[in-house]
This record gives C-alpha cells, structure tokens and sequence, in this order.
C-alpha cells in the first residue's frame, strides 16, 4: 500500500518561481536518494504564492523515516527564508492510483 505526503506552503511575495527552482534543484534529487520514494509533484497557484508538493512512497514507513532521519526538515529548511509561515504536512494512503 502506497503513502503520499501533502505539504501545502505560502511563499513570500514574488518568492514562487524561487520555491520551485528549489524544490526542482534541491529538493527532489535529495528526496530521490530516499527508500522507497515513488515519485513528486509541486502545485502552483501563483496568485495567492501557494504550493502544494505530494511525494509519493511504497509504504507509510518508508515516509515516516524521511522525518525521523532528518531528511524532510532539512528539505524544507531549503525554503526558510521564502515562506510566509509554517508549512502544513498531512499524510495519505493512496486508495487509488492510475498513470
């Protein structure tokens, strides 16, 4: 059963094309290196600078060790200095998948 994490994030003014070379640059290929990562996407809605990113993973414990091991603090880490606020992460088994 497959697990996806949501991270929904505001960006400063202006900042969205910046979170998004970050997220393109730095972020995924650190993700990458992660077990069981599946995949990434990152939604923009650039006139409210709204991001949403949904990884997906093979299981909920190969995404839950992405966060006791410090890997997904220091992604989002990258994006400190561009977010208007905390980022807000919700976790999901994916019921249906078809690509």
């Amino acid at each position: 059963m497959s697990y996806a994490r949501v991270v929904t994030v505001h960006a400063q003014a202006g900042k969205v094309d910046e979170v998004v070379k970050i997220y393109h640059d730095s972020i995924v290929p650190a993700i990458k290196q992660q077990q069981g990562f599946q995949g990434a996407r990152l939604f923009v809605d650039r006139a409210n600078n709204k991001g949403v990113s949904v990884t997906r993973w093979d299981s909920k414990a190969d995404l839950e060790a992405t966060e006791a091991s410090g890997i997904y603090q220091a992604q989002i880490a990258k994006l400190a200095g561009l977010l208007a606020g905390a980022p807000e992460r919700e976790t999901f088994e994916i019921a249906v998948e078809d690509e």
